[in-house]
C-alpha cells in the first residue's frame, strides 16, 4: 500500500478510479491513519485522539473508519488533512468522496437488511444548511488539473485563507489573481480549485472570458451568464430576454448554493461584475492580466498578484516535467535554462516539452540553444499560438492604447534594469502627466511591475518582446532619439545631484539636452544621495549603452558624475570599471581635459584597492595633461592626490612637499575650499612625521576655513586629523571628542568608508584611554562597514580585534585618501 518513501502508492487518480463505495473509501482512511502513525514515529492514532482533535463524537469517528457512514464533505476534507494527506492526495481523495456520494445516491438501496446497512452509510449533514434542494444539477465545469503543477505555496495558502474567510463572511469573497502573460494565473486557479472542490457540494462553474484572446473577441457577460444558466439546468424557454433579467435569475439560482465559480482570463472589471453572485455562500475566483483595480475598489475583491517563480520553484517545475534524476545530473545547465526562461512558467514549460520529446538530448544542449538566442523569443516559438511566448505577450500588447503601446516599445531601448515615471517621460519625450497615465496602463496590464515604490520593471522575456517591437514599429531615427533622451535625462539629473554631493567639484560642460527631456530636481544632499542609491545600476547600464552606441560624450560624463557617489559608498570596483570606459571614450574624442579628469579619478580607484604604483602612473599622465593645458587648479588637485597616495605608502616627507605645493597653487587661484583641504593634508602629514603641534596648527586653520566656506566633508576630515594629533599628544578625551565629531559628519554625509576609518582611529584612542571595551566596539563597527564595502583595509582593523586591547595594537589605519 505504501511505497518506500512512505507515500501511498494507490492514491493516484488512476489507482482510485474504481473506488465508489463507502467501505472502500473507509479503507483508504485507515491506510492514511496507519501512514500518519509511521511518519510521526508513534502508535496509531486512536479514535478517541481523533475525536478530541476534531470535536466530533467518538461514535461518528468510528463509523467513518468502519465504513458505516460517509463523512460529510467538510468533515472528510478536515479528516484527510489531519491525517497528513498531501495536496495532490487531497484532491484525488476529494474526487473519490464525491464519486462515492454520487454512486450511493444513484444506485437505490435494496430492501431488507442490506438496504438498511446502505442507508446507515448515508452521509450525516453532508450538505450545509441552506444549500440547494435535491434534484438540482450539480455542474462540474472545472478544466483538467495542471499536470506537474508545482510551487506557489504562498499563493495557495492565501487562497485557502480566503476560502476559510468566505465560509464565515456575510458578504461575497472574490480573490482576484493577476499577473503578466505566461506567469501561470490559470494554472494556479485551476489547480487550487481542484484541491478544494470537495468543499463546494453544489458544484463548480467555469468560464474562459477570453479577455485577451488573439482574435480580439472577448466573451460578453451575456454569453457567460447564459452559459451558467444552461449549466444550472434552466430550460431555454425559461431564460428571460436581456442581460439584466438573466443576471437576476442567475443570482437567484446560486443564492442558496455553495459553489465555486472560476472566471478565467477577464479583460476588466466591467466584464466580471454581472457574473458575481449577489450574496455570500459562493466563492468567486477571477484571473486576469489586468490588476482589476476597479473590482478591488467597488466590490472589495482581494488582489493576489502572481510574480515569476522563484529559482527553487522553477527547478522543481523542471523536476516534475523531466524527472529529478535528469535535472540533478546537469545542475549548471538547469540553472542556465531557468535564467534564460526568466523564471516564467510558460517559457519553462515550452523548454521542458522540448526536453521531454528528446530524452537522450543533454540539457546542456538546450541551455546552449537558449544562450545563442541572446534573449530573443524565437526559441520559444512553435505552432500553437496559445502557448507561444511571443503570441501570448502580443495579446496583452494589442489591448493597449497608442501612448502606452508606444512607451512599451520604447522601453526596449531603455538601458534598464528599471525606470521611474520622470525617466519614462524623457524616454518618450512627453510631459510627466502623460507618462504617468501610460505607465499606469502598462502596470494594470501587468506588462510592467512596480517592484519598489515608484520604480517599474519587466522580466527579460518581456524586455526582449519590447525590443522586437521597437525594431519592427519604430524607425531607427526615433529609436536613437529616444535612447539619447534617456541618456540626457540621466546625465543632467546625475550632474545636478553630484553638485549637491560635492559643490566644490570642478564643473564640466554638458551637451545640450534634446527636446522632450525633463531632468529631475533635488533640493538637498540627502535627496541626491538617495537618488544615486536608487539609480546607480541604471546609470552603470546607461554608461555602457552610451559607449556601445558611440555617444562618447555621454560615455565619459556619466562615469564622471558617478565618481563621487562611488567614492562615498566605497564602490571601488564600480569606480574603476566605469572610469576605464570613460577613458576610452575621452580618447576617441581626443578630449585632453576629460582624459586628465579621468586619469585622476582612476588613480583614486587604484589607491582605494592598494594599487599605488598604478595610481602613480595615472597621476603622472594627469599631471602632464594639466600642465599642457595650463590648468593650475588641475595641477593643484594632482599634487594633493600624489601626496595622498605617498602618504598611504608611508612616504610622508615626499607627500608633505606635494601637499604644500597644492596649498600654494590653491591660494594663488583663490580656491578657499580646496586650500582648506590642502591645509588639512599638510597637518595630517606633519602628524605622521611626529610633529603633532605643527599638525594641530595646520588642522585648526583647515577646520576654521572649512566651517567658513560650509564644506562639511572637509570639516569632517579636519576633525579626524585633529583627533589623531590630540591622541598622540596624550589628550585622549580631546581626541575622542574630535573623532566623534568627524564620525557624526561622515555618517550624515553617507561617507561609509571614511566613517569606518575614523571609527578605527577612535578605537585606538579608546585603548590608550584604558577603555578596551569601547575600543573593541569601535573597531568592530569599522570592520563591519569595511567588510560591507569589500575594502582591503578590513584586514588591518580585524587584526586589532585579534590583539589584546590592553597590551597593544596591530597598527594604525588612516583611511582618508585626501583628495
Amino acid at each position: 500500500m505504501a511505497g518506500r518513501d512512505g507515500r501511498m502508492s494507490d492514491l493516484t487518480p488512476e489507482a482510485l478510479s474504481g473506488v465508489d463505495t463507502v467501505p472502500e473509501l473507509a479503507r483508504l482512511l485507515r491506510q492514511l491513519r496507519r501512514r500518519h502513525a509511521r511518519r510521526c514515529g508513534h502508535a496509531e492514532l486512536t479514535y478517541r485522539d481523533l475525536a478530541a482533535a476534531t470535536g466530533w463524537s467518538l461514535s461518528a469517528v468510528g463509523e467513518y473508519f468502519a465504513g458505516d457512514t460517509l463523512p460529510p464533505t467538510d468533515r472528510f476534507d478536515a479528516l484527510i488533512r489531519l491525517l497528513g494527506a498531501e495536496p495532490e492526495e487531497q484532491g484525488a481523495l476529494a474526487t473519490v468522496r464525491d464519486r462515492v456520494d454520487e454512486h450511493r445516491r444513484r444506485v437505490p438501496a435494496p430492501a431488507g437488511p442490506a438496504g438498511d446497512a446502505r442507508r446507515r452509510r448515508a452521509p450525516v449533514a453532508a450538505r450545509p444548511a441552506g444549500t440547494a434542494a435535491a434534484g438540482r444539477p450539480v455542474p462540474r465545469q472545472l478544466p483538467a488539473d495542471v499536470p506537474g503543477f508545482t510551487g506557489r505555496d504562498a499563493q495557495l495558502h492565501e487562497l485557502d485563507l480566503l476560502m476559510a474567510g468566505a465560509e464565515r463572511a456575510s458578504t461575497l469573497v472574490v480573490p482576484a489573481v493577476s499577473g503578466t502573460a505566461g506567469v501561470g494565473k490559470t494554472a494556479l486557479a485551476v489547480h487550487w480549485a481542484h484541491r478544494v472542490r470537495g468543499r463546494f457540494p453544489d458544484g463548480q462553474l467555469y468560464v474562459n472570458l477570453r479577455g485577451f484572446d488573439p482574435a480580439g473577441r472577448a466573451v460578453s457577460p451575456a454569453e457567460a451568464v447564459r452559459g451558467f444558466l444552461d449549466a444550472l439546468g434552466v430550460a431555454p424557454q425559461h431564460v428571460p430576454a436581456g442581460l439584466d433579467p438573466q443576471t437576476a435569475l442567475y443570482r437567484s439560482l446560486v443564492a442558496d448554493r455553495r459553489m465555486l465559480i472560476l472566471l478565467d482570463n477577464a479583460r476588466d472589471a466591467d466584464q466580471v461584475r454581472p457574473l458575481l453572485p449577489g450574496a455570500a455562500g459562493c466563492l468567486v475566483v477571477v484571473t486576469s492580466r489586468d490588476l482589476l483595480s476597479g473590482l478591488v475598489v467597488s466590490e472589495g475583491a482581494h488582489p493576489l498578484v502572481l510574480d515569476l517563480l522563484t529559482t527553487d520553484e522553477a527547478r522543481r517545475l523542471l523536476e516534475r516535467r523531466l524527472g529529478a534524476a535528469r535535472v540533478a545530473a546537469e545542475p549548471e545547465a538547469v540553472d542556465d535554462i531557468v535564467g534564460a526562461c526568466a523564471r516564467l512558467p510558460l517559457a519553462l514549460a515550452i523548454v521542458a516539452a522540448r526536453a521531454v520529446a528528446r530524452p537522450a538530448f543533454p540539457l546542456s544542449g538546450l541551455a546552449d540553444a537558449l544562450r545563442q538566442a541572446r534573449g530573443g523569443l524565437d526559441v520559444f516559438t512553435h505552432g500553437d499560438p496559445a502557448t507561444d511566448v511571443r503570441a501570448v505577450f502580443s495579446w496583452s500588447y494589442h489591448t493597449l492604447r497608442a501612448p502606452a503601446a508606444r512607451l512599451f516599445r520604447l522601453l526596449g531601448v531603455h538601458p534598464g534594469p528599471d525606470i521611474t515615471i520622470p525617466a519614462a517621460a524623457s524616454l518618450a519625450g512627453v510631459p510627466p502627466r502623460e507618462a504617468t497615465a501610460a505607465v499606469g496602463e502598462l502596470t494594470r496590464a501587468n506588462l510592467l511591475t512596480e517592484h519598489t515604490a515608484g520604480r517599474f520593471t519587466f522580466h527579460d522575456l518581456l524586455r526582449a518582446y519590447a525590443t522586437e517591437l521597437a525594431h519592427d514599429a519604430e524607425p531607427e531615427a526615433e529609436r536613437r532619439a529616444a535612447a539619447q533622451r534617456a541618456l540626457d535625462h540621466y546625465l543632467r539629473t546625475a550632474y545636478a545631484a553630484d553638485q549637491l554631493l560635492n559643490p566644490e567639484r570642478d564643473p564640466i560642460t554638458l551637451p545640450p539636452a534634446g527636446p522632450g527631456v525633463t531632468p529631475e530636481e533635488h533640493t538637498d544632499r540627502g535627496q541626491a544621495m538617495a537618488w544615486f542609491g536608487a539609480e546607480h545600476r541604471v546609470l552603470l547600464a546607461a554608461a555602457d549603452r552610451a559607449a556601445a552606441a558611440g555617444l562618447d560624450v555621454h560615455a565619459w560624463q556619466l562615469p564622471w558624475v558617478l565618481a563621487d557617489f562611488f567614492n562615498l559608498r566605497g564602490h571601488g570596483q564600480d569606480l574603476a570599471t566605469t572610469q576605464h570606459t570613460a577613458l576610452e571614450a575621452a580618447r576617441r574624442l581626443a578630449d585632453r581635459q576629460a582624459q586628465a579628469h579621468i586619469h585622476r579619478t582612476l588613480a583614486r580607484a587604484c589607491a582605494w584597492r592598494g594599487g599605488y604604483e598604478e595610481a602613480h602612473l595615472h597621476l603622472d599622465q594627469a599631471l602632464g595633461l594639466y600642465a599642457e593645458l595650463g590648468d593650475q587648479i588641475g595641477l593643484a588637485h594632482i599634487h594633493l592626490n600624489i601626496g595622498s597616495v605617498l602618504g598611504r605608502q608611508g612616504r610622508h616627507r615626499e607627500a608633505l612637499e606635494h601637499a604644500q605645493r597644492a596649498h600654494a597653487l590653491y591660494r594663488a587661484t583663490g580656491r578657499d575650499a580646496w586650500r582648506a583641504r590642502a591645509l588639512d593634508a599638510v597637518g595630517w602629514l606633519y602628524a605622521q612625521l611626529g610633529e603633532y603641534h605643527q599638525a594641530l596648527a595646520y588642522c585648526r586653520q583647515a577646520l576654521a576655513l572649512h566651517q567658513e566656506v560650509g564644506d562639511r566633508h572637509g570639516e569632517a576630515e579636519a576633525w579626524d586629523s585633529l583627533g589623531y594629533a590630540h591622541h598622540h599628544l596624550g589628550g585622549h578625551d580631546q581626541a575622542t571628542v574630535c573623532y566623534e565629531r568627524a564620525i557624526g559628519l561622515y555618517r550624515g554625509l553617507g561617507d561609509r568608508f571614511n566613517e569606518a576609518t575614523t571609527l578605527s582611529n577612535l578605537g585606538d584612542a579608546r585603548v590608550d584611554a584604558r577603555d578596551p571595551q569601547a575600543a573593541r566596539t569601535a573597531w568592530q563597527q569599522a570592520v563591519d562597514i569595511l567588510d560591507e564595502l569589500g575594502h582591503p583595509d578590513a584586514g588591518a582593523v580585524r587584526a586589532k580585534l585579534n590583539v589584546d586591547a590592553m597590551t597593544g595594537r596591530s597598527g594604525q589605519l588612516r583611511g582618508s585618501a585626501k583628495p
